[in-house]
Order: C-alpha cells, then structure tokens, then sequence
C-alpha cells in the first residue's frame, strides 16, 4: 500500500486528523523563509501532542535546507523528530552528520527528461538508497526549496519505478489526481502539502480526501 506524507502541518489538530486517517508521516517545516515553518516550541509541542495521543503515532519528519549541520541536528533533537527531509543542495558528507534518518529530494527540471539525464538521477537515488536514505522527487524551482507545489513529468517517475527505484513522489499533487500518479509512476509512497489546503491553510476533508484515494490504489 502506498506511504503517505501529510507536509506542512503547523497545528496538533491538522497533525491528529491526518494520523488518524492513516498517515504514514507527519512534515514540519524549519526551513527559514517558508510560510508554514515552525519555531521549535510549537514543532515540540505538536509532536508530543500526536505521540501522546496514539498509540502507534506517524513518524515525524523535520524540513530542512541548506542549513548547518548543528542547527538541522539541534531541532531534531529538541523536537523529538523521527526523520530529517533534506531539500536543499546538501552531499552525502553533508547527509551522513545528521542524526535522524535521512529523506532526501532530488529536483527534476521541467520538461521531458534526456536518457543521460535519467541515468544521471537513477545513481543520484542508487548512492542515497545506498547509504540507508529515503528519496523524494519533487519539481526543481530556482530559488525554492523545501517543497514547491509544481508537478513534474509523472513519466519520469514511471521509467524509475520500472528501473526498480524505490521513492516518495511530491509536487502538485491533490485528492483529484494522486489516485492517477500512483497508477502511473507506482511510487513508495506520495507527499503533499498545499495539495490539501483551502487558502492556505490545512482542509481536513482534503487530507482525508488525499490520503483515501492514494491508498486505494492497486499497485
């Protein structure tokens, strides 16, 4: 059964509603600059908030990019994450001095995508899978990070699986059209943040909604 990531929750509420619909991972952005980042006070206490609440609780993953390497570990630390997202330019040197788990995004241009360019990511993913990371695709937008609400070419995504990559799917994707990713590109799992939101904020239905048809794909 496809993951799912409900990202950009900045409420206990948002975060109980997406778990008890069967999220598989909760995002909390502590990327600076971005709309939906959090202060570690209030990520604390969300995330004590879920855990303590359920029994088996989402994992709690932790938004970063490009940030030093002592900040990105102090949050997860204060804050009780399970995972860190790197969604930045970071290495694998930079990757390895994280203390949680590692999720890392690859950006794919727009446009259709070259065979050079495709082998290209397939070894970017080999050398993260390698080294015990997850991988996320997303939509490269310059001058963006930490998730960008543009889809990118779902084919490319497809040709990966097919290669048989393993990896969470982001980028444009809403309870109208997840359940047609999923059948298409046979991701992991899939990550969506302002694909359930209702001017800006998380709409619950929507959650419930994503979460539902990405989930009752036969894959």
């Amino acid at each position: 059964m496809t993951r799912v990531k409900i990202c950009g929750i900045r409420t206990l509420e948002d975060a109980q509603v997406a778990a008890e619909a069967g999220a598989d991972f909760i995002g909390l952005v502590f990327v600076p600059g971005r709309r939906r980042r959090l202060e570690t006070e209030a990520a604390r206490e969300i995330v004590d908030g879920l855990k303590g609440s359920l029994e088996t609780a989402p994992k709690i993953v932790g938004l970063f990019a490009d940030q030093p390497p002592d900040e990105v570990n102090r949050i997860i630390s204060a804050c009780n994450l399970d995972l860190a997202q790197l969604c930045g330019a970071e290495s694998l040197a930079y990757c390895r001095e994280t203390v949680a788990q590692v999720i890392k995004v690859l950006h794919i241009p727009q446009g259709q995508a070259s065979s050079a360019s495709t082998r290209e990511l397939s070894n970017k993913i080999l050398n993260h899978v390698e080294a015990g990371h997850t991988v996320t695709l997303d939509r490269l937008v310059e001058g963006l990070q930490g998730g960008t609400g543009e889809s990118f070419d779902w084919s490319i995504a497809a040709e990966l699986s097919q290669q048989g990559h393993s990896f969470l799917m982001a980028g444009g994707l809403s309870p109208d059209n997840v359940a047609d990713a999923v059948a298409m590109a046979h991701p992991w799992g899939v990550d969506v943040s302002s694909g359930v939101e209702t001017d800006g904020v998380k709409d619950h239905q929507k959650i419930l909604d994503f979460i539902k048809n990405a989930k009752s794909v036969i894959k």
